[in-house]
Parts: C-alpha cells; sequence; structure tokens
C-alpha cells in the first residue's frame, strides 16, 4: 500500500493514456491538479482565455493526432463555458476527456461556490460521467473513460474530481500501467461476402464515405479502383478520399453538390457508405437520393436505418471491414471508368472555371483565392473552417489531400469553432503549416483566443472572411426573403483585435493581392506567431449546397404553402426597394 494524493494519481494516469496538453482555466476547484500537472515531464497545462477555447482546442487535438483532447477546468461555470465544445465532440463523434474539479463531499455544507449536479448538466452530451468517491478509482476510472471515448462510435467522457480527494493523501495498492480493455465488434464474413456479390454486380456503383473512413483511405482507394466507382465524401469526411484522385467526385452527391457528384452518382445503382450518419448537413436537408441496394458500414449499429434503409448493414471498424472487403473484392472483374473519369475531370475543371470568370478590383473571389490557397500549401497542410458560408466554399473549391487534414464543426455545427481548434491542431502538428479559414461572425465569437496562440507562439494563418454578415444566414433571407433580420455585423476593426492578441495583420481587397499577401503571410507564420488576413470576401456567387438546400426544402411545401412562400418573396422583390 502506498499513499498519494488524488491529483497526483489523476496526473500519472493522464501520462499513462498519452496525453500531451491540457487545456482549461485553473481555479479553487482545480489548484491541485494544476499543481500537478507542473511536476509532469509528459504533460503541458495550457492556459485559455475561456473554457469554450479550450474545448475547441482538445478537439483539434483529437482530429489531427493520436492523442486525446483533454479538458482541465473547474465545476459548474467552467463546464457551461466549455459545453460548446464538448456538445460538438459528441454530435461529430470526437474523442475527449473533461476533467473537472469538484465541490467538497466532506465538509457538510451546502450551497458551495459552483455546487451542482454536474451529471445533470452535461448527461445529453457525454458518452459517460464519472464522479470519482475514492482515491482508489481514480487511476481505473480514468483508464475506463478513455477507453469509453475512444471505443465505438467517440465521444466526451466526462470525470469529476472532489477537491478533498485532490488535495489529501488516500491510500492505493499499486500504480496500474494502462492496458486497452475494449475491442472493436466482430465482423461478419458472410455480410462482407454478400456486399462484395451486391456491388460487383452493380452496373454503376457508388462510394460515400464520412469521418468514420479516416484512417481507411488506402482500401478505399483499391476498392474505388476494382469497381470503377466515384467517390463522395461528407463535410466532415472530406478529407478521408483524396481530392486528387479519379475517383474523387466531391462533398455529397445529391441536390446539395457540385455538378461533377451529381452526375456522377445520377445512375447510382448500389452504393458503399462507410463511417456516415446520412445527416442533414451531409445530405443537404436529407434532400439525396439513396439506391435499394445499399451497403452501410459503421462502428455505431444506430446509425442503421435512420434515414435511409440499408440492404446489408455491417457493423464495425471501417479499416478492418473495408481490409476484407478488398480482399473479397479482388476476385472480380475491374470494372471499364474511363468515361466516368474523364466526365469527373471536365465536370471538376468546368466548376472551378465558373468561379475565375474575371478578377475582381474591389473585393476577393472566392475561385482565385482558394486556388491561389492550394498552390501555396502542400498536402501537409491541415485546414480548419468555421461554421458559415466559408464552409461550403471550402467543401467545394478547396482540394485536401490527406486523410484528417480538413477539420470542420458539422452536426452540432458550432460557430466559434475554428481560432481555437487550430490551435489545438499546430499544438500537436508544430512543424506543419495550419490553416485557420473563419467567418467574421464566427471570429467575433473566439477570436481573442489568438491571445493563446501568441503567448505560446503557434504560427497559425488565419484568413478572416469579411463581408459584415453572418454570410450563410443573410443569403438564406435574401433569396426568399429579400430582408436580412440581425444577420448583418457590426463594423468590427480586425486589426485591432490582431493587434490586441499580438498578432500579425495583412489585409487582402481584391484579387490582384492574393498571391502576394499570402506568400506574405505563410512567412510571417514561420516566425511563430499567428497571422491574422483580413480578406474583404466577395458572396455574391452562390454555392451548390445554398441552393440545393433551398430547391429542397421549397419542394417539400404544400401546393398552397409554395404558392404563399413564391408569392411573398416575388412581391418583395419586385415592390420593396
Amino acid at each position: 500500500m502506498m499513499k498519494k494524493t488524488g491529483a497526483s494519481l489523476a496526473v500519472y494516469a493522464l501520462e499513462q493514456i498519452g496525453v500531451k496538453y491540457t487545456f482549461g482555466v485553473p481555479g479553487v476547484h482545480n489548484i491541485e491538479l494544476y499543481d500537478e500537472l507542473n511536476n509532469s515531464n509528459a504533460i503541458e497545462p495550457i492556459l485559455v482565455t475561456h473554457e469554450g477555447g479550450a474545448s475547441f482546442m482538445a478537439l483539434g487535438v483529437s482530429c489531427t493526432s493520436n492523442s486525446i483532447g483533454t479538458l482541465m477546468i473547474v465545476p459548474a461555470a467552467g463546464t457551461t463555458n466549455a459545453m460548446s465544445g464538448i456538445g460538438e465532440a459528441y454530435l461529430d463523434g470526437i474523442p475527449m476527456l473533461i476533467i473537472s474539479g469538484g465541490t467538497r463531499q466532506d465538509s457538510g455544507r451546502h450551497y458551495q461556490l459552483h455546487q451542482l449536479s454536474q451529471e445533470n448538466l452535461v448527461k445529453e452530451i457525454t458518452k459517460a460521467y464519472f464522479k470519482i468517491a475514492s482515491h482508489d478509482e481514480i487511476i481505473t476510472t480514468i483508464y475506463k473513460a478513455y477507453d469509453i471515448a475512444t471505443s465505438g462510435e467517440p465521444g466526451p467522457v466526462f470525470i469529476e474530481i472532489p477537491m478533498e480527494l485532490q488535495m489529501f493523501k488516500g491510500a492505493v495498492k499499486s500504480l496500474l500501467p494502462y492496458k486497452k480493455s475494449t475491442r472493436n465488434p466482430l465482423i461478419k464474413s458472410e455480410q462482407i461476402k454478400e456486399a462484395a456479390m451486391l456491388l460487383s454486380q452493380a452496373k454503376n456503383p457508388g462510394i460515400y464515405v464520412g469521418w468514420g473512413a479516416a484512417n481507411a483511405t488506402d482500401s478505399l482507394l483499391k476498392i474505388a479502383e476494382i469497381l470503377g466507382a466515384p467517390v463522395a465524401t461528407t463535410l466532415q469526411g472530406k478529407a478521408s478520399f483524396p481530392a486528387s484522385n479519379k475517383y474523387h467526385t466531391g462533398f455529397g452527391f445529391g441536390p446539395n453538390s457540385v455538378p461533377a457528384s451529381q452526375k456522377a452518382f445520377k445512375n447510382c445503382d448500389a452504393m458503399l457508405a462507410v463511417g456516415v450518419r446520412f445527416s442533414e448537413i451531409a445530405t443537404g436537408s436529407f434532400g439525396v437520393s439513396v439506391p435499394e441496394n445499399l451497403v452501410h458500414i459503421d462502428i455505431n449499429p444506430n446509425v442503421f436505418n435512420k434515414n435511409y434503409p440499408a440492404k446489408i448493414s455491417i457493423e464495425g471498424d471501417a479499416s478492418e471491414a473495408l481490409s476484407l472487403l478488398v480482399k473479397e473484392l479482388e476476385t472480380h472483374q475491374k470494372q471499364d471508368d474511363i468515361a466516368l473519369t474523364t466526365q469527373i475531370k471536365k465536370e471538376k475543371e468546368r466548376y472551378f472555371l465558373e468561379w475565375k470568370e474575371k478578377p475582381l478590383p474591389n473585393k476577393v473571389s472566392p475561385g482565385f483565392f482558394f486556388e491561389a490557397l492550394a498552390k501555396h500549401t502542400n498536402d501537409d497542410t491541415y485546414f480548419v473552417v468555421d461554421d458559415g458560408k466559408h464552409t461550403y466554399l471550402a467543401a467545394e473549391l478547396l482540394p485536401v489531400n490527406k486523410s484528417r487534414h480538413f477539420v470542420s464543426p458539422t452536426d452540432f455545427n458550432c460557430m466559434g469553432f475554428c481560432v481555437p481548434a487550430a490551435i489545438g491542431t499546430k499544438f500537436m502538428n508544430p512543424n506543419n503549416t495550419v490553416v485557420g479559414i473563419v467567418g467574421d461572425g464566427g471570429f467575433l465569437m473566439t477570436g481573442m483566443e489568438i491571445l493563446t496562440a501568441s503567448t505560446y507562439q503557434k504560427g497559425v494563418v488565419y484568413f478572416v472572411f469579411h463581408d459584415g454578415e453572418l454570410g450563410q444566414i443573410s443569403q438564406f433571407q435574401k433569396i426568399p426573403l429579400k430582408r436580412k433580420v440581425a444577420s448583418v455585423i457590426g463594423n468590427v476593426n480586425i486589426e485591432g483585435m490582431a493587434i490586441a492578441c499580438g498578432a500579425n495583420y495583412l489585409r487582402m481587397e481584391n484579387d490582384a493581392q492574393i498571391n502576394q499577401v499570402m506568400e506574405q503571410a505563410f512567412e510571417l507564420a514561420k516566425k511563430n506567431t499567428p497571422v491574422i488576413v483580413d480578406v474583404i470576401i466577395d458572396y455574391s456567387k452562390k454555392t451548390y449546397m445554398t441552393k440545393g438546400v433551398v430547391k429542397v426544402n421549397l419542394a417539400r411545401f404544400s401546393f398552397k404553402e409554395k404558392v404563399r412562400f413564391i408569392g411573398r418573396a416575388l412581391k418583395r422583390h419586385l415592390l420593396e426597394k
């Protein structure tokens, strides 16, 4: 037997599971944990400006590394501040550990500072919640929490450690090493054979991949080659299949997708869907048509048959299932793909040209911007976006060729994600270029977190798409309503924010400045200082995502409601100035 403080036991366990950084703010209920972190040679505690930023930084860590993003926060206020990032992790299937201090259980006092039921607070946005009751539970609970967070469909797990356990010593038998206690579901070989037969016999098979397939890119490449099948991705899974591959069509495959996807999947008679949930954003408000012969592979069986019925549902890890499927398909004859791949290439080239009709003298064209961004970066660059119109511009116009190198908020869809998530990404990938692309609305939510990047010398390059509006919502308002209601942003001085946070500031006002400003931005970032590029963006051209969602939702209205909505729009567009 030995006696250890709860704080020392917690830090030991975090070291054993490979935590490199914790993100949060110290307070009276976790001060002992922070003091013990200072003794660790393996973990660095990172001070943030807001726990919401901490949770997004943790997401950046988990999305782009093998380490788990970890929060170190105070109870109650720290928890509510962090809940946006925790919720994003939960709905997007990203592992996260939340270590929270807790009020004292041994004092007999009520109405303590920060005293409330955190279990009730976080139960809807976590996979599990644990409240530590004794010293000998701490190490095993952290190990169990880590296994839960990283197994099955990943997600956040919350651990509360009361203050008296952190401060005082308690008896423990030994310092247990970590051993993984979970296994992936056993994949049924009969289902793999059935899937291979169904897909190989299809005339026009298609492949649809999400974030759950992020570690299975090599197998996906082989399957696409064997089947001669187009490959579309979800928004979150954009980087799960390389954009440079001849079978890649783009984000989505329905009315919300670019022409290359729409045409390649038009006559799809069998689909392999891997690591996807057919969620609202991915399907353009559920506007896609999915063939009857659907093979759906996912580690979470709860996603099967929720929005689109599958003929074959295979529960299992994507890498394991696809590796087995490759072996089964290798015996089948390769499909002819020349017409398909030629069409995909032409449609992609044609669409990119639509965005580059002529350079603008007073704004920055998305087409020229993303063309230049691709030239000034490489396949090892990490791209982090926020929620907004720029998200779908990046989805349609930015080629990404390496898995996990495109990070976005998705099903929780939280604005304010980009700035801190890019910082977390840079912490784990210090030698890689990290680019943040964020709208001015999202930037205003967490932009002051750039102080954290400056403090810890993280040279992230942020391109702030500055149009003075909540661009995506404003456009959704203007199309049917011809009004902008509460979507026009105040006139913010972004240069002033850069100065306040110790960042470099550059302004990009038109297409002629794009290459020069980008070159300067990336050179400045090499000096380990964040760079903010104020991009005066042109949002006049609509993405296919915007047009597709409007079209899909209007089509669902009854005839009477459709007449009312169209009539109202026509009246306002014709009569109102």
